[in-house]
């Protein structure tokens, strides 16, 4: 069985992601959403909020299962038995950050390799940072967003 993580903390999960979860979705015959419980930022959602608000996006989609995770993201991919991990790149900025992971991640262990998917077009501009600005600011971001997330970054 061909297992695959997505790893990322997803504060909160965007179109963007969901775009990358579903099309790497039928790359494996099963993909782990590895929602990350302790990044080094100012989340707005817990990891509990984040990991449900996927886990809702994703109902529908047999073969995807969201779980938390703390560590190294090559400590996860060992635990959950998979030797690929999934990225999702934008253009310009991404390729740079991702590079560098996926080299630290090679080096950490020689035996996971990185597939990088290219966001669709439509999700190219598509930061949580910024969705998070724009609706705290009162800007409509409905269609960036799965209608629970819409929801919750309403309140």
């Amino acid at each position: 069985m061909l297992t695959g993580i997505y790893p990322g903390s997803f504060d909160p999960v965007h179109n963007g992601h969901l775009d990358i979860a579903l099309r790497a979705s039928k790359l494996f015959d099963k993909l782990i959403v590895g929602v990350y419980d302790k990044p080094k930022k100012n989340n707005k959602f817990s990891s509990n909020e984040r990991t449900e608000m996927f886990r809702v996006a994703t109902k529908d989609v047999d073969n995807i299962e969201v779980v938390q995770f703390t560590g190294l993201v090559t400590s996860f991919a060992r635990e959950m038995d998979a030797r690929i991990i999934v990225r999702g790149l934008r253009a310009g900025f991404d390729f740079e950050t991702e590079f560098e992971m996926a080299l630290m991640w090679r080096n950490l262990d020689p035996e996971l390799d990185i597939i990088c998917l290219m966001s669709s077009l439509k999700y190219q501009f598509i930061y949580s940072s910024r969705i998070k600005e724009v609706a705290d600011l009162g800007g409509d971001i409905s269609n960036l967003v799965p209608r629970n997330v819409f929801k919750s970054l309403s309140k």
